[in-house]
């Protein structure tokens, strides 16, 4: 018992919310981006989605670490890509250099059409880092 008789409890975490509470009041083609890059991933390997407070993590594996974060906006996906260096592309708008051989690469993606092989390339190569032993 702690002072004053009163108890002390650790809380539970609130559970969060899926990924579906990111998409309301979204376009439908921002949930569409997400269900391609979802379905297109299926092919590489297992992936986690872990639900954040206002985007949406995608994991490689068990084991793995996030590779990419989802972030739903009105109208678009801002797709965040982890990877051992800058991609080079007019479809990156910003590239940010977070550690020595580490770097988010961000694109903006407004139709399911533009998940394309390009993007599943960059994707395939974040996933295979994020797997391994870091």
């Amino acid at each position: 018992m702690s002072p004053a008789g009163s108890h002390t409890r650790s809380r539970a975490p609130a559970p969060r919310a899926g990924p579906n509470a990111l998409f309301v009041g979204r376009d439908p083609e921002v949930r569409e981006v997400f269900e391609k890059i979802q379905a297109s991933l299926k092919a590489v390997g297992p992936v986690i989605v872990e639900t954040k407070k206002t985007s949406i993590h995608l994991v490689a594996g068990l084991s793995g670490s996030a590779f990419a974060g989802v972030h739903p906006q009105k109208s678009a996906v801002l797709l965040n890509i982890r990877t051992a260096e800058a991609i080079r592309s007019a479809r990156i708008r910003k590239v940010e250099q977070v550690s020595k051989s580490r770097f988010h690469n961000e694109t903006l993606l407004s139709s399911a059409e533009q998940v394309n092989a390009e993007l599943l390339r960059w994707l395939k190569a974040a996933y295979r880092l994020a797997s391994r032993a870091e």
